[in-house]
């Protein structure tokens, strides 16, 4: 969440800022913050004062006993009494401030970097880079759904039997593409650097608040009533939250980890063309690239990421498009984003297959992750993640771009995992 401070000194450009990723009632909601925020810090001072006053008025008391001032010590014990009660009070106010203020700050989104362009949706999004080979594809190319039908690769209806639209079961050498995208990105982010941690796929509320899923995203989450627990959209929310409630020492940084993990999304509202196959899956594997850093250092790591993702689709041999997101397609949490989009030559379109973030200071202060500089200073990190990468598009996109009256071909970088270079 925005940190107190930056509302405070900088009003005018978080209110600029929020609206432009078009938060509603931008100036409303800050004012209404600060007014909180006065009031906490006010009441606290009067709580100060009249506890300094208790203080005073108590150590007098026992004088005036011991020089048999006896009414006057009753009325300073009187007046004890009061002021306390009036602290009770006061303490109230507080705390009911205190608490309003905070879930106030919950609904506001971070604020975008001056990079970030201006608009409203996908449609003005800035494409920056594009990237890969043309494809040429036999005539009646298949989309991916009937080309897994045709070589036994997944089968949508199977999961819809065992659990519903959404889920599919991976079959043959379906499963074994599955498993040799997964550890192809494994061992790329290793030699990168980043150290493989493998957390559960369920959260407790205080993840999701950490890093912003909550309550932002409730309705996507599947949630397991009994025990208060969530099922994660993505390894970064139970990656990222090793480090909530941590002071790191500013040679840990950059911190470089990644993650395999299933992914669940409820996906409400969600239907027509985007769903078919796997293009909108409630259950999916993703690799996710998450770094801790500090603040003058961040910008590196993103880019360094971005090149990471890049080097991946290149490798991959798909065709592909980079693209900076504008302020009203940004996600709740971020303060810049950029996506990366496969082309499907059979389906016409291109599809989302990462989106690689800065947060700056955003979720690090909803997690207290922080660090100790050279100074001893105590700092908010910074902290990034990406998808490296979602594998149902990719998928998709192999599958597809790659078809010839042969079979289905395998790019060279992947023929070691799989041990096949050819679906027939």
């Amino acid at each position: 969440m925005l940190t107190l401070k930056m509302i405070a000194e900088q009003t005018d450009k978080v209110i600029a800022g929020l609206e432009k990723k078009h938060f509603n009632n931008a100036k409303e909601t800050i004012a209404q913050v600060l007014e909180l925020n006065n009031k906490r810090r006010s009441t606290q001072g009067l709580l100060d004062n009249n506890l300094a006053e208790v203080n005073r008025i108590s150590k007098s008391i026992g004088g005036l006993m011991k020089e048999g001032k006896k009414d006057e010590a009753e009325a300073a014990k009187k007046q004890v009494s009061e002021i306390k009660e009036k602290n009770k009070v006061l303490q109230a106010e507080m705390d009911q401030a205190a608490e309003d203020l905070q879930n106030l700050l919950y609904t506001i989104p971070n604020v975008p970097y001056d990079e970030v362009p201006e608009g409203a949706g996908a449609e003005d999004n800035l494409v920056v880079k594009m990237g890969g080979m043309e494809t040429e594809l036999p005539q009646n190319a298949l989309p991916h759904w009937e080309l897994a039908k045709k070589y036994n690769l997944i089968d949508f209806d199977l999961g819809v039997k065992i659990t519903g639209a959404g889920f599919p079961v991976y079959t043959g050498q379906g499963a074994r593409l599955q498993r040799a995208l997964i550890n192809f990105f494994l061992d790329e982010a290793r030699n990168a650097g980043y150290m493989e941690v493998m957390p559960p796929t369920v959260v407790n509320a205080a993840s999701g608040y950490g890093t912003g899923q909550l309550p932002d995203k409730e309705g996507q989450m599947y949630h397991c009533n009994l025990d208060d627990l969530y099922l994660i959209p993505t390894a970064e929310v139970p990656v990222t939250n090793i480090y909530r409630d941590v002071i790191l020492d500013e040679k840990q940084l950059p911190i470089k980890n990644c993650a395999y993990t299933q992914c669940f999304r409820r996906e409400a509202g969600s239907y027509g063309k985007d769903v078919r196959g796997l293009n909108r899956l409630h259950e999916f594997s993703k690799v996710e690239l998450v770094r801790i850093d500090k603040p003058e250092h961040s910008k590196q790591s993103h880019q360094e990421m971005l090149d990471h993702v890049e080097g991946l689709l290149q490798k991959l041999e798909l065709p592909y498009r980079i693209l900076r997101l504008c302020g009203g397609d940004m996600s709740f949490t971020a303060a810049i984003c950029y996506d990366f989009e496969v082309y499907s030559e059979a389906q016409k379109r291109w599809l989302e297959v990462s989106s690689v973030s800065n947060f700056d200071t955003y979720q690090a202060n909803r997690l207290k992750c922080r660090y100790r500089d050279a100074e001893k200073k105590i700092q908010l990190c910074h902290t990034l993640n990406g998808s490296a990468l979602a594998l149902p598009r990719i998928v998709a996109a192999l599958l597809e771009n790659n078809q010839t009256p042969e079979g289905i071909r395998i790019p060279k970088a992947l023929v070691p995992y799989t041990g096949f270079d050819m679906i027939k």
